[in-house]
């Protein structure tokens, strides 16, 4: 490997004389952290993806690139591996299986899946498909949500279907017939009124409903949603309302129908602790209730159970600082043991931990189309040869020229404070007309060459002067990258949610340039400018030059758990390319399913354009310019062609020749 130092704040230092390898490139992009098994690097320098964490069992994801490029497929597309879902419900279910087995649990457990995290009609089936074996079921928070479940879980009565949300009367009347069609569907309380609906629908129909009821824990959550759980939360009821709902139920002689409570104790929690007090707080509502006549038979402790974002392990908002096996054991021993010193039976423990199921199985791969770079301004620091003009130097150039020509190891700082208070005097001068363009330009070709030469002396350092810190993300590149943030990674944009982003190819050569990632919308917040890190938040990102003979392909991982959900239309950039990818029972890797993504005329329709009305507007336009000689039939036909084919293409970017 090569030799490696680290600097003062952290960041990985490597030594250029060494040669650079695979394992560099793991330890760069902290792959093993945050991949947790399903994500490694081939000896080709090519990131793989292994959906049972199998070495034996990898996908080439440049293969597949080239691969979907060959059937007419060009980034930006989102790569979904059915069997990392599949996986991931295994690997939830032995969890809670062996901390049942640990904990002499005296009943079972199943993981609902809140279509919410991902609510694309593939995803939702194979999510259903993939837990029939461990008995799993689906979680709605919505009518639209509620009506679509129904028709997918016919013949399967014995599957939990949980109704969270805000309920109207014909929510609660669909869920009212699900459960005469033999349904194990649970209506969630979450605010008083909706239990009259329950029981007026439940005497229409004459049904006795199972019903549920989410508590508002005094227990707070944790991270960047710790205001969705408390006493300030926007669900459940309050203790009092709780008390309230068993007397009605029990003046209805219906206390057997309450057989559910449930709880949010928040979203991505990053601190077990959070966690264990929550559940505990539940256990012992469920313990009370119980106790008092409820025929209680289930305890839903809700979703938090995060991701490890940035592979680092800690309490920080894009981690976690415990394991899915410590997060199961700890849910299983907390209710086991209020339930074993109040005597009573074990409820069959249920949990909506969508994000943890689905954010692996989902890549979002993309193209880099060029890139900008701040170092690129060439001086030789004499001034006969940077100026070739007849006029005399203004000072603050000639004090460019000594800064650039000066810079040394001794003289970093001084040289930096020169180059600016230089650089601002030149733009006073140019703003109050006493300056020309070339001076101006001039200038500003010295200061990022001084810039430049500052920070390739620092690389040299083992201690980098404080205010010098921020030179390596100033004059980092700008890549100019083929996808739109606010479409494919919404939670970067709207909360700063940090995702795994790197190469997909060439690891196996040393990454020369540091740069942000800047999408193609006209929007200056279509940008990254935060990277995982195991120590702190990279502000750059480690990349390649770029070829002119070879496309460079960036993949964002992690990326499965509501993104595609919350995306939007800005600019009119629609959804992407899907792909479902599977390994082959006899090696290698095959397509299940594609869903081309976004056409223009399509993106167009939603906003309410009329596209049969567009190409005769043309048309007649085309005409017009025929009549007036301004256009030659021929060329009239072309253009018409070109814009009759432009609304059918991709809304994305496309290779010449595409």
């Amino acid at each position: 490997m090569a030799e490696e130092t680290k600097s003062q704040n952290g960041n990985r230092k490597f030594n250029p004389a060494q040669p650079w390898r695979i394992e560099d490139s793991l330890d760069l992009y902290n792959v093993r952290a945050w991949g947790k098994g399903y994500f490694g690097v081939d000896a080709g320098g090519h990131v793989v993806v292994r959906p049972d964490t199998s070495p034996q069992h990898e996908i080439n994801l440049y293969e597949v690139v080239e691969g979907l490029k060959a059937r007419d497929l060009t980034t930006p597309v989102v790569v979904r591996f059915s069997d990392i879902l599949a996986h991931r419900l295994r690997r939830m279910h032995d969890s809670f299986a062996q901390a049942i087995t640990e904990n002499d649990y005296k009943n079972r457990y199943a993981a609902v899946f809140p279509i919410k995290v991902n609510q694309q009609r593939l995803v939702v089936e194979e999510v259903y498909r993939y837990g029939k074996e461990f008995g799993f079921g689906l979680e709605v928070g919505s009518k639209p949500e509620l009506l679509a479940v129904m028709a997918m879980t016919e013949n399967a009565p014995e599957r939990l279907i949980v109704c969270n949300g805000f309920k109207d009367d014909s929510y609660i009347e669909a869920v009212t017939l699900a459960t005469k069609l033999g349904r194990t569907i649970i209506p969630v309380v979450e605010n008083f009124e909706e239990l009259g609906l329950i029981l007026k629908h439940a005497k229409a129909y004459g049904v006795r409903p199972r019903i549920g009821v989410r508590v508002k824990l005094n227990s707070e959550g944790s991270g960047r949603w710790s205001a969705s759980a408390g006493e300030k939360s926007k669900f459940g009821l309050f203790i009092t309302e709780i008390l309230e709902l068993f007397n009605v139920l029990k003046s209805h002689d219906m206390l057997d129908c309450l057989q559910l409570v449930h709880c949010h104790p928040g979203s991505q929690l990053q601190d077990i602790r959070r966690v264990k007090e929550a559940i505990n707080e539940l256990a012992h509502v469920y313990a009370e209730l119980k106790l008092m006549g409820a025929g209680l038979q289930y305890i839903d402790v809700g979703g938090g159970l995060g991701v490890d974002y940035d592979g680092s392990g800690t309490n920080f908002s894009s981690s976690m600082n415990y394991t899915l096996t410590e997060y199961a054991n700890d849910v299983v021993y907390r209710v086991a043991s209020v339930c074993n010193a109040r005597d009573i039976p074990h409820p069959m423990i249920v949990s909506e931990s969508g994000r943890a199921v689905a954010a692996y199985h989902s890549v979002l791969i993309f193209d880099v189309l060029g890139s900008s770079a701040l170092d690129k301004f060439q001086v030789t620091g004499d001034p006969a040869l940077d100026y070739t003009g007849s006029e005399e130097l203004p000072q603050p150039v000639l004090d460019l020229f000594d800064a650039y020509r000066t810079v040394s190891e001794r003289r970093l700082v001084e040289c930096y404070h020169d180059a600016l208070t230089a650089r601002e005097q030149v733009l006073q001068m140019f703003n109050l007309g006493l300056l020309s363009l070339e001076f101006r330009g001039l200038a500003e070709r010295l200061y990022w060459a001084t810039c430049a030469k500052i920070r390739d002396q620092c690389r040299k350092l083992d201690r980098l002067p404080e205010e010098l810190e921020d030179l390596e993300s100033i004059l980092s590149d700008t890549y100019f990258c083929n996808f739109s943030v606010f479409q494919s990674l919404p939670d970067s944009w709207a909360i700063e949610q940090l995702f795994p982003i790197m190469p997909i190819h060439r690891l196996d050569e040393r990454p020369t340039r540091t740069g942000v990632l800047a999408d193609i919308t006209c929007d200056s917040d279509g940008k990254i400018d935060h990277f995982v890190s195991l120590r702190d938040v990279k502000r750059t990102l480690e990349l390649h030059e770029l070829k002119p003979d070879q496309r460079y392909y960036l993949a964002v991982f992690l990326v499965g758990a509501y993104q595609e959900t919350l995306g939007d239309l800005h600019n009119l950039f629609g959804d992407t390319h899907v792909v479902h990818v599977r390994l082959h029972d006899e090696g290698g890797w095959w397509i299940e399913e594609i869903v081309k993504g976004d056409t223009a005329n399509k993106v167009l329709e939603y906003m309410e354009y009329d596209v049969a009305e567009l190409y005769p507007a043309l048309a007649r336009d085309c005409e017009r310019a025929i009549r007036d000689g301004r256009m030659t039939i021929a060329e009239s036909q072309a253009l018409k062609r070109f814009y009759e084919r432009e609304l059918d293409g991709y809304a994305y970017l496309e290779p010449a020749g595409s």
